[in-house]
């Protein structure tokens, strides 16, 4: 039988009467994992409710003792990394390295945003003024709604919640439906942790009824938001009507420039985990591969060499390079892409369909597939969410920039090439929040900003000392100890 899981409302585990409820299953068994609730309007305005009655005890809460109930949550999430990492890769179907790599960097992000706790920093500069201090403080903004995607289901939501927590917020958290079961395990985490009633919520179901309330409840005071550019410009749109902090993380169609003086053993292993990582279901996956035309014939016989023994299978089985899509919607997305690759005239060099047999019966598996395409088809320029890979052949550098750049997005961006002058010129050049230097387009840190520009996001970064710029106000405070009346840029004259 299914197991039922409820939602947590101030502290409280919950099933209310007569509720809706969906389940989430296993994408490459089709196993059911859990059934959910689907959260009404009412219930998430409760859960609202209880994070607003929260908010005052948390805020004066010493920033070090927060942080201190981070790093219990953190040792928590290390005693049970083996049991949750398997979890991810059975909700989502990243490879079993993957998944629990996901909830190492969710224990390193917690563990570094904890020592937030003991800085949080301010300014402090001259005055103009004698006898005068100026300084800024930090100050929590109030109840925050996290809303994150189902491809990072355990790291996400800890790079959003313990960044908002360690700051003095509270929080209201809406996962993606199909990693309901990460989500649930994440929050009894920091149950186990002793967080608060209140101070963590989380409400499970769809946009149209919990979504639409968290960005539109005035007492939500900014949303934290990961997911597609589509839905994260109703957030926005939505969010805009009281005036919330609206933070969007976007899409991606990221480059791996590979220039003729390349290590071409090195850059195949980054395309290839890249591309093909999470099954191209990153936001920083590599999907174009930007190929200088000496190297094009070589690199291209060695890639799809070593695409004969790439290994896609159960995720669970640690020799395993790729699982499946995580969705019957993700599916049907990247097969309708490839239609329309195929129909651009892109030509077709492996993969481009449904795994069948026995072992992909029951699940969702796509083959690797690489396109030998024209910058500007549609595959070339869309974000297609899944293992496809454009590969584009240039002349020189110049046109590898200029092609790396004309899309709508701009999140992640790598090369490879053995000339340093060339190397920070990609630096300087290249349209992108994050750029590798022989290394893939994946593997962000978490002591470093995380996010990108165009259509990528609004500006705002996560992870590194900025993660912090999202969740707190900036109190500026001048502190005159002169006994006079002293007036800025009137006295200053005088």
């Amino acid at each position: 039988m299914t197991e039922e899981f409820g939602l947590f409302i101030g502290g409280k585990w919950e099933k209310p009467a007569g509720a809706k409820r969906f389940v989430t299953r296993n994408p490459a068994t089709g196993e059911e994992l859990g059934s959910f609730i689907s959260a009404s309007e009412k219930d998430t305005v409760r859960a609202i409710d209880a994070a607003q009655a929260a908010f005052k005890t948390w805020k004066e809460t010493p920033a070090p003792a927060r942080g201190q109930m981070l790093l219990r949550a953190a040792k928590i999430f290390k005693d049970k990394k083996e049991q949750l990492g398997s979890m991810v890769t059975k909700e989502m179907g990243k490879v079993i390295a993957e998944g629990k790599g996901e909830v190492q960097e969710a224990i390193d992000f917690i563990e570094y945003a904890s020592a937030e706790g003991r800085r949080l920093l301010g300014e402090t500069v001259p005055s103009e003024l004698q006898n005068k201090y100026c300084f800024t403080v930090r100050q929590p903004k109030g109840v925050i709604a996290a809303i994150t995607p189902w491809n990072f289901p355990v790291a996400i939501p800890n790079w959003k919640m313990a960044a908002a927590l360690i700051c003095g917020n509270t929080v209201v958290f809406k996962p993606a439906s199909n990693t309901s079961r990460c989500a649930v395990e994440v929050v009894k985490i920091y149950e186990e942790a002793g967080i608060p009633p209140g101070v963590l919520n989380l409400t499970t179901g769809p946009g149209s009824s919990v979504g639409k309330v968290l960005t539109t409840d005035p007492r939500i005071k900014a949303i934290s938001f990961t997911g597609g550019t589509d839905a994260g410009t109703k957030v926005y749109q939505q969010g805009a009507g009281t005036l919330k902090y609206v933070h969007l993380e976007l899409g991606g169609k990221n480059p791996q420039i590979v220039m003729d003086d390349a290590s071409l053993d090195l850059a195949l292993e980054g395309v290839l985990f890249g591309a093909f990582g999470s099954s191209g279901q990153r936001c920083t996956a590599t999907s174009r591969l930007i190929l200088h035309e000496k190297v094009y014939d070589q690199f291209m016989a060695m890639l799809l060499k070593r695409l004969k023994t790439f290994k896609v299978g159960n995720p669970l089985d640690k020799n395993i390079e790729m699982g499946p899509v995580a969705s019957q919607d993700q599916e049907t997305k990247i097969l309708s892409y490839i239609d329309i690759g195929k129909k651009e005239g892109a030509k077709l060099l492996v993969g481009g369909e449904k795994l069948k047999g026995p072992q992909y019966d029951n699940g969702h598996f796509i083959a690797p597939t690489i396109f030998e395409a024209k910058h500007g088809m549609r595959i070339t320029k869309e974000e297609i969410f899944g293992p496809v890979l454009s590969v584009i052949k240039i002349k020189d550098f110049d046109e590898a920039v200029r092609v790396a750049n004309d899309v709508d997005y701009g999140l992640s961006s790598s090369i490879y090439t053995k000339d340093v002058n060339r190397a920070f010129t990609a630096m300087e050049r290249l349209e992108a929040g994050i750029t590798y230097i022989n290394a893939p387009t994946i593997g962000a840190e978490v002591q470093l900003p995380f996010g990108g520009i165009k259509n990528t996001g609004n500006g705002g970064r996560e992870a590194g000392t900025i993660a912090i710029d999202e969740f707190t106000e900036i109190k500026t405070v001048y502190v005159d100890f002169s006994n006079r009346l002293q007036k800025a840029q009137i006295d200053i004259d005088g």
